[in-house]
């Protein structure tokens, strides 16, 4: 394997290097687009193709890529996309970037990875590396992904070079992307190990390359990170129920602890976390953590608070609206975001769909502004597991259709949304994300979670 990863070193050194990216998604067509701009050829792939058509007219699906960045690499031949995996063959290195969701159960879903494997299996290029992205438990590269690609005879660490590599892709953060955020890089081998440090090097400089010993490192280093996120979010979600039955303003508590300059890191509250990660990755890691005997209670328990903050969200609506003398049966309750974090369009998962659909069994009039999501489906897709609900699409927000509403929830903080204008206009705001607590407003017109 030696003299095949001194080529493929060489040919990264030379930006002569050919990729292939699965999944052109929130995490894939980011990362196809940042080895184009470095002058890298890539080819991406997805089952979807209308998405590939769009992608090689150069017009991007992605808001983190703009069209005007992704057309001219369209242009100029270093980006292009496909639903042929046999693409690959003319590869040398490939990334898989495909969705790790879990099922009804909250047992992994797998069958992502499994059929970009078993697609790309035929066509890996002699001494081409493969590296998975895709966020999972440890042990996924070598006991999944590996067998698949040695099945028809070749070996891993002497036919191929094979690694996983945490994406780090956070949507919407115009701050850090894939050429200026650190990699984590954990190959079957030491080659393995250098090819892929190497191809990424391409993106970021060596010194924010991070060789780890093996995969299963690589891969329980992203549930880490997410799981972090996890558990403090469930901390102060949890003493923000708490400081709701004490009469503390748990904003103001959040506020004065930040203050301490060591030993302190802030977390906010909000009517529950979504996304790709955070709901999911703890799941992952107690289902394989069941193998060893071992149940991973403390952070079973944090996703389990993090998901109830939409019940407890729709809780703090109810007592809002009774104090007004008015029942949430029947009620007009306009959401104010769908999408899962300030001015994305995502919605997987988002806590948004969950708050809609637990309005909706109460029997409120649930309308919904986004101005970054026309349509959500309240259902399976986004849901998580929970019973199937409507599409509702994305109301205009004018005076009037606020004044008409007994409630107006703010879900989510997109930049678009005018704080000074809405508490002036909306008769009742229950702000789930405490983006109202620094603008003027009658007291009684605004109650936070």
């Amino acid at each position: 394997m030696s003299d095949a990863g001194g080529q493929f070193l060489e040919k990264v050194r030379s930006k002569q290097v050919r990729v292939a990216v699965i999944g052109l998604g929130y995490v894939g067509l980011p990362l196809a687009t940042s080895f184009g701009r470095v002058g890298v050829r890539v080819i991406g792939l997805d089952v979807n193709p209308d998405r590939a058509a769009s992608i090689n007219r150069g017009v991007s699906h992605i808001p983190d890529v703009p069209t005007e960045i992704m057309a001219p690499l369209v242009q100029a031949g270093l980006l292009s996309a496909t639903t042929d995996y046999g693409a690959c063959a003319r590869t040398d290195a490939v990334v898989i970037c495909v969705p790790t969701p879990f099922d009804r159960m909250k047992a992994p879903d797998l069958s992502f990875i499994d059929a970009a494997c078993r697609s790309l299996a035929p066509h890996v290029a002699p001494g081409a590396l493969v590296v998975l992205q895709s966020t999972t438990y440890p042990g996924t590269t070598e006991e999944l992904v590996r067998p698949i690609l040695e099945a028809g005879g070749r070996r891993a660490g002497r036919d191929f070079l094979l690694a996983f590599s945490p994406e780090r892709i956070d949507p919407g953060n115009k701050q850090f992307s894939a050429h200026n955020t650190p990699k984590v890089v954990g190959g079957i081998d030491a080659p393995s190990t250098e090819a892929a440090a190497a191809l990424f090097g391409l993106l970021v400089p060596p010194e924010q390359i991070h060789r780890v010993s093996n995969p299963r490192v690589a891969e329980m280093c992203k549930l880490l990170e997410n799981i972090f996120r996890s558990v403090n979010i469930a901390l102060v979600n949890e003493l923000t129920m708490l400081c709701n039955r004490m009469g503390i303003d748990i904003w103001e508590v959040i506020d004065a602890a930040a203050t301490k300059p060591f030993g302190f890191m802030p977390f906010y509250p909000g009517p529950g976390v979504g996304g790709h990660c955070i709901p999911v990755d703890p799941y992952y890691l107690s289902w394989k953590a069941r193998e060893f005997d071992f149940y991973t209670k403390f952070i079973e328990l944090a996703a389990e608070v993090n998901s109830s903050m939409p019940v407890f969200t729709v809780n703090r609506i109810i007592e809002a609206l009774n104090r007004r003398g008015k029942p949430l049966l029947g009620a007009k309750v306009l959401v104010l975001g769908a999408a899962f974090k300030r001015d994305i369009d995502d919605f997987r998962n988002s806590p948004s769909l969950a708050l809609m659909r637990i309005l909706l069994a109460h029997g409120a009039e649930v309308t919904y502004h986004d101005p970054h999501v026309p349509e959500v489906s309240l259902d399976d897709e986004h849901g998580g597991g929970h019973a199937p609900g409507p599409r509702l699409r994305s109301v205009p927000l004018t005076e009037q259709a606020l004044r008409a509403q007994d409630c107006v929830c703010l879900a989510v903080a997109h930049s678009a949304f005018d704080l000074p204008w809405l508490v002036t206009h909306g008769r009742l705001i229950v702000d789930a994300t405490g983006a109202t607590r620094r603008v003027q407003h009658r007291p009684e017109s605004v109650v936070r979670l």
